[in-house]
């Protein structure tokens, strides 16, 4: 029992749990209604948290981007196999033979460059007004967790093409990852599904960046929206004010 008072006593876990663990029916109650899975969208929400803010803005033109970069990116699937040299034939083929092609390729490639740079913003607004002070610290952690992602995903998307500048980029970046210690060379044979840039390689990379990492993000970006009702709002939102420890609606 002592170790359970421990463990839901420390700062870390009030930070992400809000409730008691006591079987009483004010917890039980709570850990209902604060739920994700139970209430995507919060049971309590502040009225302010409603009203369209400037501070909304780099969040929102985020998301944008990502629904932007989704769309595009289903579209280009539909022209693309993951093999060798299949892929760059496809690139060829899509920039000379596919209507538009061009068009939503580069739409893609800027969309994924713009939304690395709002989200990067967004961290620094964030940073900014101290909303990484509790009792918004889990959010904070969130938000980096989802910066993280971003950027993995314009990494993964960068070898598919399978062009010079592709090969040898991922090249770079894989040699750059064997070099973390201790675990440096397992990690780089993990991500190239072998020894050097090729099929194996190819394969994983869209798979992350078509499936596993939009996916990640996604569920990331519903945890970090509901957490941001649940903690009050934008912080630096006009008349938003913190409530106190262990109160979170």
């Amino acid at each position: 029992m002592e170790f359970m008072k421990t463990v839901t006593g420390n700062r870390l876990w009030r930070s992400i749990v809000r409730h008691g663990v006591v079987a009483t029916n004010r917890n039980r109650v709570m850990m209902v209604m604060e739920s994700l899975f139970l209430h995507l969208h919060s049971t309590k929400v502040r009225r302010r948290n409603l009203e369209a803010s400037s501070h909304y803005y780099l969040g929102g033109i985020s998301g944008f981007l990502f629904c932007v970069l989704t769309m595009t990116g289903l579209y280009l699937m539909l022209y693309y196999h993951p093999s060798v040299p299949q892929a760059y034939q496809d690139m060829k083929e899509l920039s000379f033979a596919v209507s538009n092609g061009v068009f939503l390729r580069n739409m893609h490639r800027w969309a994924a460059h713009a939304m690395v740079l709002a989200v990067f913003l967004h961290m620094l607004r964030v940073f900014y007004h101290k909303a990484y002070r509790p009792p918004r610290e889990f959010n904070w952690v969130v938000g980096v967790v989802l910066l993280l992602l971003t950027l993995l995903l314009s990494y993964t998307g960068y070898l598919l093409p399978w062009d010079q500048l592709a090969f040898w980029g991922v090249s770079v970046g894989t040699n750059m990852v064997q070099a973390t210690p201790f675990a440096g060379k397992d990690l780089r044979f993990l991500l190239l599904g072998g020894n050097i840039v090729g099929e194996n390689a190819l394969l994983r990379f869209y798979v992350l960046h078509c499936v596993i990492l939009p996916l990640a993000l996604a569920f990331g970006v519903g945890i970090h929206l509901w957490r941001v009702r649940k903690d009050g709002g934008v912080q630096g939102s006009r008349g938003t004010t913190r409530p106190e420890p262990g109160k979170g609606e």
